[in-house]
């Protein structure tokens, strides 16, 4: 089972997303499981405050240490007694932007993720340098929290799990799978307000319709991605 644990003020934002579609029933089947961390419970004084002024003066309040890492560190000994270890993952527009590369990367590794959702303005500095393994973002955009971030990464790691997808091929021919963008999908009827599906995936020869798969995907990536062409990620 590939476990995920988020470190979140509002735990309760998960409680649906653990429930519904494909990430649902891998849960249930136990193939993956996902825990909240609530950060205000670990939260300072009768007010169990979380966050702080800037030193320095500035716009908006700071997380501060102590409860971030109180939480993590609770969920390490916890992991620590079944004799894991987890992998933490700070939510940050400062990180290395997350793809399907560094899904596959995770999926692959058994160790439990730890997610910490961040919030108001940014995180104590000594959280990046005392306790994390790694940064991670989305891209160059900021979120009011990390919450919907985490959602993001979890699905596209479980997705990658053996047993999640009912069809695990459908995983090897999808966008960024092979360095690309995927191929044109049609179904059914094959006309639909004048556009016809093209002949070529009505013609039974498979040696065809893979050779236009292929011609597709890569006119797709050019025309849409041509910086995974520059990069030299076109496989």
């Amino acid at each position: 089972m590939k476990q995920f644990d988020v470190v979140t003020l509002f735990p309760e934002l998960f409680g649906p997303f653990a429930k519904t579609g494909l990430l649902g029933k891998a849960i249930e089947l136990g193939l993956v499981g996902l825990s909240t961390i609530s950060l205000r419970a670990q939260g300072l004084g009768r007010w169990q405050r979380v966050d702080d002024s800037p030193y320095g003066g500035g716009a908006g309040m700071v997380l501060r240490p102590e409860p971030v890492y109180a939480a993590v560190r609770a969920r390490q000994v916890e992991h620590a007694v079944m004799g894991q270890q987890a992998r933490v993952v700070l939510l940050s527009p400062q990180g290395k932007r997350f793809d399907q590369a560094r899904a596959r990367e995770w999926a692959l590794d058994a160790a439990p993720l730890l997610f910490i959702c961040g919030r108001y303005e940014g995180f104590d500095e000594r959280i990046r340098q005392g306790l994390v393994d790694e940064e991670a973002s989305l891209g160059d955009f900021v979120s009011l929290g990390g919450e919907v971030v985490a959602m993001v990464m979890i699905e596209s790691v479980a997705r990658l799990l053996p047993g999640v997808l009912g069809n695990p091929a459908s995983t090897e021919e999808e966008s960024f799978a092979a360095g690309q963008l995927e191929y044109p999908q049609y179904t059914r009827p094959e006309e639909f307000e004048g556009q016809r599906v093209p002949e070529v995936l009505l013609s039974g020869d498979h040696a065809r319709i893979a050779q236009w798969r292929q011609d597709e995907a890569l006119r797709r990536t050019k025309e849409r991605r041509p910086d995974l062409l520059k990069n030299g990620k076109l496989h």
